[in-house]
């Protein structure tokens, strides 16, 4: 579990053998707060690997799978957003961030808005109904506040520090992303689209719910 709060960027080499898995080696370019520690879980672009290897000056080895590789952008990247697993006993300054990514998008257009840029970012349609105006998004593993959200797209700001601390400032047009719905909506999709009791194979509204949720 993440936070969505990178902790700094990173250098991306794959290896492997042809397959459709592959290692990837990341070399950080800032120091860790501790030593990274085998099995460990770190959001690279928001994707959720494990520490394999430990190598010199804070780099690691992890294992990319084949559903990992065809699910992600990772293959296209020069650099990724780090982040180590949420403590218990750390602040959530993002959102809750899975490091399990639901789809890619690309960078439809970017411009300055005063000190910061506006992304606008491809949307995969079956992933329109959870990200909203206003709500939260992960985006290559950043928490981001999603400003306009429409079927096929959506956007985001990136202010001073965002575009400091992460990769996010060198996305070209064209670029491909790594985007993570927030998990609470998720849920509730799943609730809205539960088969009926009857087990008919029917989607199902409930009322109750939509009043809920919509107050």
């Amino acid at each position: 579990m993440f936070t969505g709060i990178a902790q700094g960027v990173g250098e991306p080499a794959l290896g492997g053998s042809g397959a459709p898995e592959a290692q990837i080696t990341v070399k950080p370019r800032f120091a860790w707060d501790s030593p990274l520690t085998l099995g460990e879980s770190v959001s690279v672009s928001g994707v959720c690997l494990t520490v394999a290897e430990i190598l010199p000056q804070g780099a690691f080895r992890a294992y990319a799978s084949a559903e990992t590789l065809a699910r992600s952008a990772l293959k296209s990247q020069a650099l990724v957003n780090l982040e180590r697993a949420l403590r218990l006993s750390d602040r959530l300054g993002g959102h809750i961030v899975t490091g399990h990514v639901d789809g890619v998008g690309a960078v439809l257009s970017r411009a300055r808005r005063g000190e910061s840029l506006e992304l606008k970012i491809s949307l995969p349609r079956d992933l329109a109904p959870l990200v909203v105006a206003k709500g939260s998004v992960a985006l290559d593993g950043v928490s981001l506040t999603v400003n306009l959200a429409r079927p096929d797209f959506f956007t985001v700001n990136l202010i001073p520090a965002t575009l400091a601390q992460t990769a996010l400032a060198g996305l070209a047009a064209g670029a491909r992303v790594n985007i993570e719905t927030d998990i609470i909506g998720k849920y509730v999709q799943s609730l809205c689209q539960k088969s009926s009791p009857q087990g008919q194979g029917q989607s199902q509204e409930r009322p109750w719910l939509r009043e809920l949720l919509l107050g």
